[in-house]
């Protein structure tokens, strides 16, 4: 009886995935995503006019780096699938691919966590355009590495390499706190974050057209040049490149638009900071920054093997997989754009935070139990609304929280406890999804996500504070 049911649902899954396969090439999806796209570019532009000219700058910058990384990201467990077969075995031990890519995209925030709260400090003293220059080189060299990597080892190194170059995440967001009031940080975070997300949107598309040119010969006349699967890597590092240039020419630092530290202030060493979120962990500032890393890091874990699910329940490829992040993006977009800041008015950042950690966790669990295509899609969508109001509103408040002469050491310490989370779960999904099943990593992130929720219990105080310089002039001090 166990066998005949076995059957029977691997049968109905082979028609779902075939059903599935043959809707992302369809004209008529296509059109749609199509129309999608010119959507999001119409509600971006009406949107810009209302953005201050300062975070323009720094949102066009943001968007150029995310087309240049998620170009790669949904083609590593691809990459890491071709050099790495079956899995390998080391000392006597086998470990499968799923295992395999979570290590080497682990292998980012290793060095992340290490160098963020330096780069992070770093940031508050020589200024964050300096580390933002620094960041994208090494997301350049990195990116070539991949490009024309022909062995596990040397996409490890990739990662390692842009890891330790810092991130631009911690900058950009300290860079954003110094620029803005705080009543309107959140709906700022939220303006970035859209940006980033149509680059999430576009970056994939833009990685699958660069593996389908890399495949054609691209010289003219008798001689040959076919780059094959290093397009992708070239082309965002050429991204990385101009985007240098556009950040050393027209990026103003915002120590310059901030506030500025007061005389005779004592900071806090990397250390120090890193041990009091520990040492300390009721206060607002590391419970908001362990809300952020723990939250994250089941989120993101879990989507390390996401592409190998999709592979394995719906017959996505390297191929398809970009129109997947495309739908995300998109839905993104339009949250931050157009629902964030109207949702902080109505609830508060405190409130909207912990309906998203609500949101997030029905999403995620959503995907597994998902029949079709267009449940899957259902579900989904639950996912960007949930990143939406959770990571926006935390990281808003957490700026309150803390010192404006500290931003950059907090905001790389968020990343830093982020990156630690990150770099446990996607060994425990991997592991998971190796040996208890392809779904099993999304049931635990769904868990752990809404353990986040006890964390956020009394934090109300700080979303609406009634004096706007209150939190920063009394309470960031005894925060930090």
């Amino acid at each position: 009886m166990f066998r005949n049911g076995t059957e029977h649902t691997c049968v109905s899954l082979s028609f779902i995935q075939q059903d599935i396969a043959h809707s992302f090439q369809s004209p008529v999806v296509r059109v749609l995503l199509a129309t999608i796209g010119i959507a999001l570019l119409y509600v971006l532009w009406k949107e810009v006019r209302k953005i201050p000219a300062r975070l323009f700058t720094l949102m066009a910058t943001a968007f150029v780096d995310m087309v240049g990384l998620l170009m790669i990201i949904p083609l590593l467990p691809f990459y890491v699938k071709e050099l790495g077969g079956s899995g390998i075995d080391i000392l006597g031990l086998h470990f499968g691919i799923g295992s395999i890519t979570g290590f080497i995209i682990a292998s980012f925030t290793v060095a992340q966590l290490v160098s963020a709260p330096m780069w992070g400090r770093f940031s508050d003293r020589a200024g964050r355009r300096p580390a933002l220059l620094i960041a994208l080189g090494a997301a350049g060299i990195a990116y070539l590495i991949f490009g024309f990597a022909h062995s596990l080892l040397v996409l490890f190194v990739s990662r390692l390499v842009q890891g330790a170059g810092g991130g631009t995440v911690g900058v950009i967001q300290a860079y954003v706190a110094d620029s803005t009031d705080p009543k309107d940080r959140a709906r700022a975070l939220g303006w970035l974050s859209a940006t980033t997300n149509l680059g999430v949107a576009l970056g994939p598309v833009v990685g699958s057209g660069a593996l389908w040119l890399g495949k054609h010969d691209l010289m003219p006349g008798p001689g040959t040049l076919v780059l094959g699967r290093a397009m992708p890597g070239i082309i965002a590092a050429a991204l990385c490149g101009l985007n240098m240039i556009f950040v050393a020419r027209y990026l103003i630092d915002s120590r310059d638009l901030g506030e500025q530290p007061q005389a005779g202030e004592i900071r806090q060493t990397s250390r120090q900071a890193i041990w009091r979120v520990i040492s300390h962990s009721g206060e607002p500032a590391s419970r908001l920054i362990l809300i952020y890393a723990i939250s994250i890091g089941a989120f993101q874990g879990s989507f390390s093997v996401l592409a190998l699910f999709l592979n394995a329940r719906f017959q996505v490829t390297d191929q398809t997989i970009g129109y997947f992040f495309m739908y995300i993006g998109s839905i993104s977009v339009f949250t931050r754009l157009l629902l964030l800041g109207r949702a902080v008015d109505w609830l508060g950042e405190a409130n909207l935070s912990r309906l998203g950690l609500v949101l997030l966790a029905a999403g995620v669990l959503g995907m597994p139990l998902s029949q079709n295509l267009w449940m899957l899609a259902m579900a989904v969508a639950l996912i960007p609304l949930g990143t939406a109001f959770t990571f926006p509103c935390v990281t808003a408040l957490l700026s309150r929280v803390i010192a404006p002469s500290e931003r950059g050491l907090y905001m790389g310490m968020q990343q830093t406890y982020g990156g630690v989370a990150r770099v446990i779960a996607p060994q425990f999904f991997g592991w998971a999804f190796d040996t208890i099943g392809v779904s099993s990593p999304y049931f635990f992130s769904s868990a752990i996500i809404l353990a986040t929720l006890s964390l956020g219990f009394g934090l109300d105080q700080y979303a609406r504070p009634k004096v706007s310089a209150t939190p920063e002039a009394t309470g960031d001090k005894r925060e930090a």
